[in-house]
């Protein structure tokens, strides 16, 4: 019972801890003091011993394995024991997305964009090649806004069209048409942490990237929609009733705003990187909650956006225990990893392989698709990959280098039995994430050859 009471207690100390290292993180951009640094630290490990309590599955295991090699190499090279708070900073703003998604997400649901579309996916499907289409085109466009919880929005909206299907076609059917459309729809949206990391990175601008991105989801996506029409074409499906007036009526409209929302968003977002100079993921992070409550203002809804915001936000935070857990670990290792000897030794192979482009982009590939099976995250290894990179960074050209760092790190999403959301895709389905992924390493590998090529023809059309 002391026990429980104990957790009970730590657990209360979640929220004020997280916020205090998200808000010191954003302090610490533009006050260079040591003393903050020292705080924002401190305040980093004790966010790692409480999410310690909470922290679950394979996050856990490799957030254990990242904190521990990370002392190791810490107490190896000798540095000072107070210096050991400092070395947590590399990801931080990783964390600090995290932690102001939820504000988009609520926006989406108190302007009910998210029911609109799902109504209008289970309106008159009369064969699944259509609903296929219609459902990837749902996923792709909520995605963008929901993130992961558009995955088990979308199981529950097309679980009626497939009730009459044989059950491992209909796996089959969800796994490749929710997974490969949220993972394109990452591939080009602004607020994908992936995304906003490479471009810090590689110091393009988003705009540089962007049309490259887009050409590559569209082209991937097409090459799908033309799979699934020879796959599901003699598949009929019953039709689940008439729309009403509102669903038909407003759903180009609520699509229209969606994507207004996300337009404005980015020139902001773009328009704030350029005057301060501090990245493209730190202005996410700055400008993403009070344009949401602007948003929320224009639209004539803020005191219902504001109490369901806040509310949505703390449960989120709350739930934040594993990614704590997990990147503050690695970032540790990160840290006294890149002043190791095998780190040389890494470089080396990539600093050869930089000699030819398309063989750096075959590594990169290869690199992200071992990593996802040995259990890590891909942000994860996408922060143990930048180090090895930073030494031959200027050696490429940096637009083509962005696209494969995205597109490779992303291709993950449709198959990693480690990625929460072909976890999370297995949950709902119950069955084991590994036969979940391995329906999708193909048009991974597919995904990851057209980045390439993709990267090849921006690396003829920009040169840097």
């Amino acid at each position: 019972m002391e026990g429980r009471n104990l957790k009970r207690m730590i657990g209360t100390l979640r929220v004020p801890l997280y916020t205090a290292v998200v808000v010191l993180y954003v302090v610490a951009q533009f006050v260079d003091a040591v003393v903050i640094r020292y705080v924002m630290g401190g305040a980093a490990v004790l966010a790692l011993a409480v999410s310690a309590f909470y922290v679950r599955g394979v996050y856990a295991v490799s957030g254990t394995v990242f904190f521990v090699l990370g002392v190791s190499l810490f107490l190896y090279y000798g540095d000072s024991l107070s210096t050991f708070v400092l070395h947590f900073e590399r990801v931080l703003g990783l964390l600090a997305l995290f932690f102001v998604l939820p504000f988009m997400n609520t926006l989406i649901r108190v302007g009910r964009y998210d029911q609109s579309l799902s109504q209008w996916l289970q309106w008159k499907t009369g064969r699944a090649a259509s609903l296929y289409r219609r459902s990837f085109s749902v996923c792709h466009l909520l995605g963008l806004f929901l993130n992961i919880a558009t995955i088990p929005l979308l199981v529950r909206s097309l679980r009626a069209a497939l009730q009459n299907w044989d059950r491992g076609k209909a796996e089959t059917f969800y796994v490749r048409n929710l997974l490969r459309a949220y993972a394109l729809c990452l591939t080009w949206s602004p607020m994908e942490v992936m995304i906003s990391t490479t471009i810090d990175f590689t110091g393009v601008r988003y705009y540089e990237v962007a049309l490259f991105l887009l050409l590559l989801a569209v082209t991937m996506a097409l090459i799908d929609w033309g799979v699934a029409g020879v796959s599901y074409r003699n598949d009929p499906l019953a039709d689940n009733g008439e729309a009403n007036g509102e669903t038909v009526g407003s759903v180009g409209k609520k699509a229209t705003q969606l994507l207004a929302v996300l337009v404005v968003f980015t020139v902001f977002v773009s328009l704030l990187q350029h005057w301060l100079g501090k990245g493209f993921l730190f202005s996410v992070v700055l400008l993403l909650v009070p344009f949401c409550f602007g948003w929320a203002l224009l639209a004539r809804r803020l005191k219902r956006y504001g109490t369901m915001a806040l509310r949505h936000w703390k449960e989120r935070t709350e739930g934040l225990a594993n990614y704590f857990f997990m990147f503050l670990g690695a970032g540790l290792f990160v840290e006294m990893l890149s002043r190791s000897s095998l780190l040389a030794v890494l470089e080396g192979w990539f600093r050869a392989g930089a000699e030819h482009a398309v063989w750096l982009y075959v590594m990169i590939a290869a690199y992200f698709f071992v990593t996802s099976f040995v259990g890590f995250h891909p942000l994860v290894s996408l922060t143990l990959l930048m180090p090895l990179l930073k030494p031959i960074v200027t050696l490429v050209p940096a637009v083509p280098l962005s696209i494969v760092l995205i597109c490779c790190s992303l291709s993950t999403v449709m198959y990693s039995p480690y990625n929460i959301s072909v976890s999370l895709l297995a949950d709902e389905l119950g069955v084991n994430p590994y036969r979940v992924g391995r329906w999708n390493i193909g048009f991974a590998i597919a995904y990851m050859a057209a980045g390439i090529g993709v990267a090849m023809v921006a690396e003829m059309l920009v040169h840097r």
